[in-house]
């Protein structure tokens, strides 16, 4: 059981590698196109409430071919929650690609996080990824993090869910109180993430 939760965990979150970043991403040119993010993702603890109740996650430090992979996804529909669906439709790879380019920039400074020994795709502590295709994890929200866990199973829901096959196949294998237990367990990691205040009137 152990083992199975530690693989778990080691594959939470992950994104396909096709879904890589656009070359050529600006963060200077990103800090211009945020707008649209900072009314979530720029106020410290803001809560979602639809399609499912959450904290927004914490992107500022995220890398960038994670970022960029994501917003991709939510443009092709294979991460199906409607607001994010709706904003990067509206974006040209350009745009992505400047957009996390700057998220990612935008989180630099932080302390460096003591290494504990790899873990699969997410690396030391969660908070390394072996391929910058897959999210940091460590620190995030927890209750993002459960709902992201659980969406890998969700079948037919127009509003919930995310497409990829290893991580539907992972969390098959857990309960609800598993995935919590999981999610509570990652955020109490130190990491890098963070959410740094931003103004709308910029």
């Amino acid at each position: 059981m152990k083992r199975s939760l530690l693989m778990a965990l080691a594959l939470a979150g992950t994104v396909s590698a096709t879904f890589a970043q656009q070359a050529g991403g600006n963060a200077q040119a990103g800090a211009n196109k945020v707008a649209m993010c900072i009314g979530c993702h720029g106020i410290p603890s803001y809560q979602a409430s639809f399609p499912e109740i959450h904290k927004v996650p914490m992107i500022s430090g995220q890398s960038e071919k994670y970022i960029a992979a994501s917003l991709q996804a939510y443009k092709k529909g294979e991460r199906r929650h409607p607001t994010m669906r709706g904003l990067a439709a509206s974006l040209n790879d350009q745009d992505i690609a400047d957009i996390a380019a700057y998220y990612a920039d935008h989180g630099a400074g932080n302390p460096e996080v003591p290494e504990t020994p790899g873990v699969s795709c997410h690396g030391a502590n969660f908070n390394k990824p072996i391929d910058g295709t897959y999210p940091k994890i460590a620190g995030q929200h927890a209750d993002y993090l459960y709902v992201a866990l659980r969406s890998y199973r969700t079948q037919g829901n127009a509003n919930i869910g995310r497409a990829n096959p290893i991580m539907g196949g992972i969390v098959q294998q857990f309960s609800n109180a598993e995935l919590k237990a999981m999610a509570n367990y990652l955020a109490s990691l130190p990491g890098d993430l963070r959410t740094v205040p931003q103004s709308r009137f910029r």
